[in-house]
């Protein structure tokens, strides 16, 4: 049966950051992810997963400004210092926060920058990030991005993710595999997943189109999580999705769908 992490930028969104951790336990959760936790220290982050024993899934490597608006800095040329010690600072979060994995956001294309020339970025830099994770028994994982989401996402298909992995050619980097994503790009969902299973790292979800939590879509998730199980997935799934109901109890209230599918948290 599936395990699922509640992803905690997506979820409890009433609550601060620190806060969600024990809602997240409250609700049942054993597992939780998120995507940055560079504007908190990590010992109180660690402090957190330990005091409502949660286990920490996955996180992102730093990603550049993304108030801004930047999704991930991995494939502009003229950042790979910035992008290096990026890598070497979630390092240092690891040395408390111990996360199994961390994604690599590969960035929007730049203007004026040639597609091969962001592509050997890209392999240059996750490659270097997976021989320093792989050294500390970190796994590197990295995602495609729909491009109705964030235009413009220099990653957008699983078939130019694996080419990508490739030509990284390490052993320490596979697929995030996000449901939603996927769909939006190029369904297959349940072939997809079967015949790529051995490279993919994590997987998360969401329905489509609104994100919202499964069975508020167009997903058939009752028959996905059945599949997942037949195909022999033993990692978690990150639910990162943004609850229907927005108003403070949101998440909770949203919950209803694990029952209906068949699972437990």
């Amino acid at each position: 049966m599936p395990r699922f992490a509640a992803n905690l930028t997506m979820l409890y969104n009433e609550l601060p950051f620190l806060d969600r951790f024990g809602a997240a336990a409250k609700s049942g959760f054993q597992a939780v992810e998120f995507l940055f936790p560079y504007d908190f220290t990590a010992k109180d982050i660690a402090q957190r997963l330990h005091d409502n024993g949660l286990e920490l899934v996955l996180h992102n490597l730093p990603a550049g400004n993304w108030a801004a608006g930047e999704r991930g800095i991995a494939c502009h040329p003229g950042r790979v210092g910035e992008f290096r010690e990026g890598v070497l600072k979630a390092l240092e979060y690891a040395a408390l926060l111990s996360p199994p994995r961390m994604n690599a956001l590969a960035g929007i294309a730049q203007v004026g920058v040639s597609e091969a020339d962001a592509r050997k970025t890209l392999v240059a830099n996750l490659k270097f990030a997976a021989d320093k994770l792989g050294d500390h028994g970190i796994q590197l994982v990295m995602e495609p991005i729909n491009t109705f989401d964030i235009p413009g996402f220099f990653v957008n298909h699983t078939a130019q993710a694996l080419a990508i992995m490739d030509e990284v050619g390490s052993p320490n980097l596979y697929l995030q595999y996000d449901i939603y994503h996927a769909q939006r790009m190029e369904g297959e969902l349940a072939a997809t997943m079967k015949q790529h299973l051995a490279r993919i790292g994590h997987i998360q979800l969401a329905d489509n189109p609104a994100r919202n939590e499964p069975g508020t879509g167009e997903i058939n998730y009752r028959f996905l999580f059945e599949h997942l199980d037949a195909i022999g997935y033993a990692g978690h799934i990150g639910c990162e999705y943004k609850p229907r109901d927005t108003s403070p109890g949101g998440t909770d209230a949203g919950l209803g769908w694990v029952q209906v599918h068949g699972q437990t948290l």
